[in-house]
């Protein structure tokens, strides 16, 4: 499958909003390589609360980045699948990894004095437990879930809550995401909107969604989050 250029404009001229002072993350997708467990956890929660036939994760995998129980109302399905599916990836988050290349780039990107927050459909204590065990959860200055919020992606609230507690504005940071609802977040915020592809995703209506910038790696944030300037 051939990509776009690294990094390059797709929709139109990124703004020019000065320097990148901080950097919002989905986790999902962008961070933690995380579908074999979120399926083998779906697929049992659907056997627990509907019963027997095969469970629909490739929708449920359409409505990835919202939060779980909003995912369940857009399918119809039972809000009571929640619970397994939450016991279920707590009982395998040691399955989870990181993607390649993500703690080196996190730990330029600290070392440089960049901000960092995550900003996840995952509830907020599921997300610090699993960056915990990775060893990560410490390069970051603030990680908030879905639950955490009034209204979650794609309403901008998730982004600018954390960028809040960054004491960053929209306008020097980017919001990094593998769905269209990241974008649509990241968007509504102000920030720069960066789609990543190493998640193996719909690139396809990814770029569709018109981000500013693209990442094919992790490593490639690097060229633009230069080393932070005290404001």
């Amino acid at each position: 499958m051939s990509h776009p250029p690294s990094t390059v404009d797709v929709s139109r001229p990124v703004p020019s909003r000065g320097p990148i002072r901080a950097v919002v993350f989905d986790l999902d997708g962008v961070v933690v390589d995380s579908s074999d467990v979120m399926r083998e956890a779906f697929s049992i929660a659907y056997a627990e609360v509907v019963g027997d036939g095969p469970a629909p994760f490739e929708e449920y995998n359409r409505h990835m980045g919202r939060y779980f129980p909003d995912i369940m109302r857009l399918m119809g399905l039972p809000l009571g699948m929640e619970e397994p599916f939450v016991r279920e990836s707590y009982r395998m988050a040691h399955l989870v990894p990181l993607f390649p290349g993500v703690r080196e780039t996190l730990q330029t990107l600290r070392s440089r004095g960049i901000r960092m927050a995550i900003a996840t459909g995952k509830s907020g204590p599921r997300a610090r437990s699993l960056l915990d065990i990775l060893g990560v959860l410490d390069l970051f200055d603030q990680v908030i879930g879905s639950d955490e919020v009034a209204r979650p992606k794609p309403a901008p609230d998730i982004v600018l809550q954390a960028l809040g507690h960054l004491d960053v504005p929209p306008e020097q940071a980017m919001m990094v995401g593998d769905a269209v609802i990241d974008l649509l977040s990241g968007r509504e915020a102000g920030a720069t909107t960066v789609a990543t592809t190493w998640h193996g995703g719909d690139v396809t209506a990814l770029l569709a969604a018109g981000p500013d910038l693209v990442a094919h790696a992790p490593t490639d944030l690097l060229a633009h989050c230069p080393a932070a300037l005290v404001p």
